[in-house]
């Protein structure tokens, strides 16, 4: 069941509550943040609450986006070392400038030589500790520029790679070049990196079609709200 903020107070929201939201589709983290500090905030007439989230979700993604309020902020970085799980979507045979959907497709590669044998052994090569080049539009800083804005004004810059752990990567069904997948993995992980060189180990070519995030350490999506929710149950304190 998704969690109640019912008779919370504001001195509640003020000492630090953690709001579970259920971000959805085309909404950037830092959207749902503002959405859900400006409803508490007009709830309870006042001009400012800290929040913050623990950890970004892309635009294209789904699923669990951990809020912290007020002192709790202090705790973010707790939230966001926990491990990530994630189940999503995947197409073979073409990539994008962006590793998923955001981007159209700029290459296609050949497939006739993947079979389910191959994808389920090539699967097994990125458990463990990997390094992993994160995409060109993303909001990596590096040389203090967000990565996705180097990549707006068609600059080329050499990404640096970064270690992260892989506890599962597990190739759940195999339709056409279609395949659908879950992944438990650590801070920093991306998803769409992973997608892509997954495409690479094939000899071929990949890009995320979905992704929704079920779960960051033991709290599951299902007991998040969606934003509409929250607002409805707010109002109802």
């Amino acid at each position: 069941m998704p969690q109640s903020v019912k008779m919370k107070t504001l001195e509640d929201f003020r000492a630090g509550e953690l709001i579970l939201i259920d971000k959805p589709f085309g909404w950037t983290s830092f959207q749902v943040v503002n959405k859900i500090r400006w409803v508490i905030c007009k709830h309870f007439k006042i001009k400012k609450l800290k929040v913050g989230h623990a950890g970004t979700l892309d635009p294209l993604a789904t699923g669990l986006l951990i809020l912290c309020t007020g002192k709790m902020t202090k705790k973010i970085e707790l939230y966001q070392g926990m491990p990530k799980a994630y189940s999503g979507s995947m197409k073979l045979g073409s990539t994008t400038p962006s590793f998923d959907l955001e981007t159209d497709i700029d290459k296609t590669f050949s497939t006739e030589h993947i079979n389910e044998e191959l994808i389920h052994q090539t699967a097994e090569f990125f458990k463990g500790e990997i390094d992993q080049i994160p995409p060109i539009y993303s909001a990596v800083k590096q040389g203090g520029k967000r990565l996705y804005k180097i990549a707006r004004e068609g600059k080329e810059i050499e990404i640096k790679t970064r270690r992260v752990q892989i506890d599962t990567f597990r190739i759940t069904k195999i339709e056409a070049l279609t395949l659908d997948f879950d992944v438990v993995c650590s801070k920093g992980t991306y998803i769409r990196s992973l997608v892509h060189d997954f495409g690479k180990a094939l000899n071929s070519g990949a890009h995320l079609t979905s992704l929704r995030r079920v779960a960051i350490g033991n709290y599951q999506v299902n007991n998040a709200m969606d934003i509409e929710e929250f607002i409805g149950q707010l109002k109802e304190s």
